[in-house]
């Protein structure tokens, strides 16, 4: 079964029988692209044009694998204008397909949670099932956060949608292979990394990183964009603290109340 299409279509609200008249096949031709079939080239194009997703994520397995343009060499799968427009089926599916790590690192991150509920659930129950689940969020009491707040006009405002954000993910302190870190650190971007899949949402200054575009990086056999992004999570998340819950923690990086 083509899940990611099935839920493709269920978010837009979009009948099988509408899509059969957009390609111009008949419904039963749907019916074997929803059972697994891959449609020919031309099919798919107008598949993830009428539902606003990037063709290879409805259909990973036609991405190219050899002899790809500098484009694809590259790692770079999609590009998005701002983060609103990515499929919120596509959030949901790499989460859920995630199998070995699923690392988050953003000032707040309110959406996350904010627009699945169960978001504490399902991080929990991928890592039952093996993943290494870490989330690392700005230090509400941190010099980076205030600096944020200021440059984007909104002051202390941020600092109080990471204490927001906070509270959704309170269920998962001590759940095995969950960890939550607050980090300190001037963020050039957020990162959401599934496995192998890459979300990268830049930083534009005084802009908040919702009208900020997204970048759909997968990795690849060579060293490229992926491996690099990776690396400075590593780097962030080694230099951040547990979070306890303990009103964010009586210190926070280089800051004494």
């Amino acid at each position: 079964m083509n899940e990611r299409l099935r839920s493709a279509l269920a978010q837009r609200g979009v009948p099988p029988e509408t899509l059969a008249t957009v390609c111009e096949v008949d419904p039963k031709t749907v019916t074997r692209w929803l059972s697994g079939r891959v449609p020919h080239a031309r099919h798919r194009w107008s598949v993830a044009h009428h539902l606003k997703v990037d063709e290879t994520f409805l259909w990973p397995e036609t991405r190219p694998r050899n002899g790809q343009e500098p484009r694809q060499r590259a790692g770079l799968v999609a590009t998005y204008p701002d983060r609103a427009s990515v499929p919120r089926e596509m959030w949901l599916s790499l989460l859920l397909e995630a199998e070995q790590c699923i690392n988050v690192l953003v000032f707040s991150g309110t959406f996350f949670a904010q627009s699945n509920p169960r978001i504490a659930t399902m991080l929990a129950q991928r890592a039952a099932a093996g993943a290494r689940v870490r989330l690392c969020f700005g230090d509400p009491q941190g010099h980076a956060v205030a600096i944020r707040g200021r440059e984007e006009g909104i002051g202390d405002a941020l600092a109080a949608k990471v204490r927001a954000s906070l509270t959704y993910y309170r269920p998962l302190l001590g759940t095995p292979g969950c960890e939550i870190r607050l980090h300190d650190t001037t963020l050039y971007n957020s990162l959401f990394r599934y496995d192998n899949d890459l979300l990268v949402n830049p930083h534009v200054w005084g802009q908040p990183a919702s009208a900020n575009p997204l970048l759909h990086l997968q990795k690849t056999p060579e060293t490229g964009w992926f491996d690099g992004y990776a690396t400075s999570f590593d780097a962030v998340w080694d230099s951040a603290r547990p979070w306890t819950d303990d009103a964010e923690g009586a210190q926070s990086h280089g800051r004494q109340d």
